[in-house]
Parts: C-alpha cells; sequence; structure tokens
C-alpha cells in the first residue's frame, strides 16, 4: 500500500481540495476539551497543539490567533517521497503565502490562512499543470 514517490507525478496528480471549514491552531496543557475533535493533535514539552474547527475552539474558550483553510492533496504520497512539500511550499511562498504541512498516511494537508486558501487552491492547480 505504498504511495507514489516520482515528483512529476506527484505534482501533475496532487488535486488540491479545499475543505469547506475554517481551522485554527491552539494549545492545551492537559487532555483534549469536551466537544473538541481535532483534526491534527501534535504533542510537544511545552503542550498538545490541535489544529480544530474554529466554531470547536471557541465553543470550548480555546486560544488562537491563527485562522486557516485546509487543502488536501488527493494524490497518496509515499512518506518517503523527495520534494513534493518543498515544491508546494515554493510555490505559494512565492506568492507570499506561509503554509503549515502535516502529512498524512495517505495524503499531505495544508492549512494556509483562510482568506486567501482558494488562492492557495489556483496556485496549486497551475503547478499541477505545469509538471504534467
Amino acid at each position: 500500500m505504498s504511495g507514489e514517490r516520482e515528483l512529476r507525478t506527484l505534482l501533475s496528480g496532487m488535486r488540491p481540495e479545499l475543505d469547506p471549514g475554517r481551522y485554527v491552531f491552539t494549545t492545551v496543557d492537559g487532555g483534549i476539551p469536551a466537544g473538541v475533535t481535532p483534526v491534527v493533535t501534535v504533542r510537544e514539552p511545552e503542550g498538545v497543539t490541535l489544529v480544530v474547527p474554529l466554531e470547536e475552539a471557541d465553543a470550548a474558550g480555546l486560544a488562537y490567533d491563527y485562522v486557516a483553510g485546509w487543502i488536501t492533496l488527493r494524490i497518496h504520497s509515499a512518506l518517503d517521497a523527495v520534494g513534493l512539500t518543498a515544491a508546494v511550499a515554493r510555490e505559494l511562498a512565492d506568492a507570499g503565502l506561509s503554509c503549515n504541512v502535516v502529512a498524512g498516511f495517505h495524503h499531505d494537508h495544508l492549512f494556509v490562512p483562510y482568506e486567501r486558501a482558494a488562492a492557495a487552491v489556483t496556485l496549486l492547480d497551475g503547478l499541477a499543470r505545469r509538471s504534467v
């Protein structure tokens, strides 16, 4: 069940898909608060980082300062593939867009500024077309 490793294939077939929600990064010291369903968790010495829907963070009273759109690259990338993250980050950086990348087993997930998420998808679609 290994994923794709060839960079040109990864780029040309990435099919970026924007989730309709708004997501925030927050941190907690203990467990995950009731009513909060993270899409990403990262345990760090300073606490547990959660990426959660904005509405859930607000309802739980969680602090945040970055609201993101969530883009999934719909190609099954191998975890040891080389260059996909760099190429995507460069495309977005050249347009002045920050990008927080999370690798899942099957797909790469990008969290970009919410107000520019649709533009990020357009940029990535362009990168995919140029990579054919």
